[in-house]
């Protein structure tokens, strides 16, 4: 190998961003180590910081008015404590139907028991079916069709009784 060669050779690993090449024939052996070698690539998003503007000084008939949409939710979260939530055991996307032109799995009020698939979750192009662990009626279905869900996120509400 000459010098041309290994100058070719340092310009393209230079351009392909690596930290250490080694290039090595039966009677030739090279070492190419760039300056991205002694830092450690760090791949671990950043957290975002949010700044939020100064608030105001609400109007005194502002509380008055939200007081009652405050209690809606109390009555609803207290009438939910009855249900059981069936939960995402994964990060994915959640499809109600196994395929396009298919029926949903289940729909409110659907009897499921113990077992029955409810729901498919796509992680990494795999289709993993979701049973449910208690039997009962679907009340409530909280996710939409063909949207993210996260890990443990509440995708059914099941009445039991």
């Amino acid at each position: 190998m000459d010098i041309r060669e290994i100058q070719n050779l340092i310009k393209f690993v230079s351009k392909a961003e690596v930290s250490e090449v080694k290039y090595k024939t039966k009677d030739f052996e090279i070492t190419i180590k760039t300056p991205l070698a002694g830092n450690e690539v760090s791949y671990m998003p950043q957290p975002a910081v949010y700044q939020s503007a100064p608030q105001m000084a609400a109007p005194v008939a502002a509380p008055a008015a939200s007081s009652a949409p405050a209690a809606e939710k109390a009555e609803a979260s207290a009438d939910d404590s009855k249900f059981v939530t069936i939960k995402s055991p994964m990060i994915g996307t959640f499809y109600r139907k196994p395929a396009p032109d298919k029926d949903a799995f289940v729909s409110v009020g659907d009897e499921i028991s113990v077992g029955k698939v409810v729901c498919v979750i796509e992680a990494m192009k795999l289709f993993n079916q979701i049973e449910a662990e208690v039997s009962g009626k679907i009340v409530k279905i909280l996710v939409d069709d063909a949207t993210p869900v996260e890990y443990d996120q509440p995708l059914f509400l099941v009445d039991p009784s």
